[in-house]
């Protein structure tokens, strides 16, 4: 890419990262599992959490490993890809746009996904210090308060100050934007946590699980 310019490079970066992030596992596995349209059961999300309302954990793992790994993927080719001047800058819009493509896929209506798997997988790639404590922070809410979506409110609310503090302001950047994109597509969890309604992990049955949304993608 050393003979294109900076600007239609990035732009490449954000359309591959794009593609890359909108293609939903999630659909794919349960379908070819046998299990139907994964957006008729549960939430309807594409994502692991909802996947695992089919009561395939395999199959869930699966969906939770794939999209972390596009969301990774799309950050490490457009570094390796784009020139040394501007990779760090190509992974990150890479690494952005995918989320996007996860959350909103231009196949399926752009109805898609909350985005936090493949956030991480992002993180973990693009900047891994500031992934590994993201995850640290996920995990800590989630054991000590039990709620799952607060966990990745809370874990990608605080990656762009992990972001500043250990690197520059570009990952900063970076990761506030991923962070309110997150908590906007976790506004109907936010209604449940401040009405008390929101069901912890682990907790809840068939019943409750079709008519709530997905705490994580």
């Amino acid at each position: 890419m050393d003979s294109v310019s900076p600007t239609v490079t990035l732009a490449l970066a954000a359309i591959a990262g794009y593609l890359l992030g909108s293609v939903p596992w999630g659909l794919v596995l349960t379908r070819l599992a046998g299990l139907g349209d994964i957006r008729e059961i549960g939430s309807g999300n594409i994502g692991a959490t909802n996947v695992l309302r089919t009561g395939n954990k395999f199959l869930a793992l699966l969906t939770l490993i794939l999209d972390v790994s596009k969301g990774g993927a799309a950050a490490w080719a457009a570094m390796e890809l784009a020139p040394q001047t501007i990779a760090i800058e190509a992974g990150l819009i890479a690494g952005f746009t995918a989320v996007l493509g996860h959350n909103f896929p231009v196949w399926l209506g752009f109805k898609g996904g909350k985005g936090v798997a493949t956030t991480l997988g992002v993180l973990l790639v693009a900047a891994f210090p500031v992934g590994a404590l993201t995850c640290a922070t996920w995990l800590l809410v989630a054991g000590t308060l039990r709620y799952s979506s607060l966990a990745a409110m809370a874990a990608l609310g605080a990656a762009p100050v992990y972001a500043w503090w250990l690197l520059d302001e570009r990952y900063a950047v970076m990761a506030g934007g991923l962070a309110i994109l997150s908590i906007i597509r976790h506004r109907a969890n936010v209604r449940r946590l401040l009405a008390g309604e929101e069901p912890k992990i682990g907790k809840g049955g068939a019943g409750e699980t079709s008519k709530i949304d997905a705490h994580t993608p």
